[in-house]
């Protein structure tokens, strides 16, 4: 039972990171010029648009995502499914600024944020021993979509208006997620877990962290301070690659093709962290987060060879694929998993407004003569002394025991 209810979960968290991709940046900026197009607007306008959506999105989820909780997944997940459905249809009658602001607002609340966070909880509240080969497993559904969507979505859009496209994702989000959702973890309790019962015995001998205790801890700042390097910068970057792309004298079609190796090595990332996480725990493996990401700075500062994008955004796939696995074990393995949910909820809250931070710094640096150097400098800087604080408190991560 317990081996069918694991593969079951898992199957779960990979479906729904697969359809938080409705709400990440790299799908919604595929509609980026049927948008401004509809509207008239500017690139500038459009982004400060999208930013300031995100933000917002990223306040509320810390009070929603904590609802997780309370509930039983399933009841959860509906709620997201339903709401996502709704988002994704009101998305097709953008026809106004105000609209726009609020459409993007939905869609990142319910799509980046509550998909991948009703996920990921899930995954790491009910997994003990496999959490991390269970977490690896569950985000191959948005490298998948990241894979497999743009090249569809293109085409799509060649042969069916953008609207009539988002009309479509609202019926397939509510009728395939709801079935798939019933099937596989109606059985689902939030008390459930993947060890038999002495194995949960043990587990509440350690410390189950409230919300409130963790924002007192200096430890889970400086932990986030590791984590959301990767999103703000490679945000910042993935915006203004025409910017890098042109400031290196790259051709057309170099950054597009980068990405593959970005997909790939993130992708076998994801595998190899979640076999090494069961082996030696996340708070472990978390010094070395950051080492390709650092490195990926270090090459756009000193290279302008077109094969440096290769090597660059192959660095930053390596610690993408590390970032996402651990991002959730770790909080799990510190702080236990009976309020998992308000805590994830609070750090991807973060996750979502660093990422509206990396595209608004980008901005302002690029708008006042850095060139790019100069930014992967300050990037790197940044990396670099985020690094230091983790290495200083590195012996100190460990779970409290009662």
């Amino acid at each position: 039972m317990f081996k069918s209810l694991s593969l079951k979960v898992i199957i779960f968290g990979f479906i729904f990171t697969f359809f938080s991709s409705f709400g990440q940046s790299f799908f919604l900026g595929l509609f980026n010029s049927s948008i401004r197009d509809a509207l008239s607007i500017s690139h500038g306008q459009f982004g400060s648009i999208y930013a300031s959506a995100t933000l917002l999105s990223s306040f509320i989820l810390i009070w929603l995502g904590k609802k997780i909780d309370d509930v039983n997944a399933i009841k959860f997940a509906f709620f997201v499914i339903i709401s996502l459905s709704i988002s994704s249809f009101l998305f097709s009658k953008i026809n106004s600024i105000v609209f726009l602001f609020f459409a993007i607002f939905l869609m990142r609340l319910f799509g980046q944020g509550l998909m991948s966070h009703t996920a990921t909880t899930t995954v790491s509240r009910y997994f003990d021993k496999s959490r991390g080969k269970a977490l690896s497993t569950a985000w191959l559904g948005l490298s998948s979509a990241e894979f497999l969507l743009p090249v569809a979505i293109v085409y799509l859009l060649t042969i069916l208006d953008w609207r009539d496209l988002w009309v479509s994702f609202s019926l397939l989000i509510i009728l395939f997620l709801s079935v798939s959702s019933v099937f596989l973890i109606r059985k689902l309790d939030i008390n459930s877990r993947e060890t038999e019962n002495k194995k949960n015995e043990d587990e509440n001998k350690i410390k189950q962290w409230k919300r409130s205790e963790v924002l007192k801890d200096y430890k889970f700042y400086i932990i986030c301070g590791n984590l959301l390097a990767m999103p703000w910068i490679f945000t910042g970057f993935a915006v203004f690659q025409s910017f890098v792309q042109s400031s290196k004298e790259w051709g057309p079609y170099v950054i597009a093709q980068s990405f593959m190796a970005y997909s790939i090595l993130s992708v076998i990332t994801l595998f190899v962290t979640g076999f090494l996480i069961d082996k030696f725990t996340s708070r472990k493996l978390l010094i070395f987060t950051n080492i390709p990401l650092m490195l990926a700075t270090l090459i756009l500062i000193f290279f302008d060879n077109p094969f440096s994008s290769f090597i660059f955004l192959g660095l930053m796939g390596i610690t993408n694929g590390f970032a996402n696995v651990l991002g959730s074990s770790t909080w799990a393995e510190l702080y236990g998993v009976k309020f998992i949910g308000g805590i994830k909820a609070m750090t991807s809250a973060l996750m979502v407004f660093s990422t509206a931070f990396g595209t608004a710094l980008f901005g302002f640096l690029i708008d006042k003569g850095f060139t790019i150097e100069q930014i992967a400098s300050f990037s790197g800087l940044y990396i670099l002394s985020m690094f230091v604080l983790l290495f200083l408190i590195k012996n100190k991560l460990k779970p409290q025991y009662l």
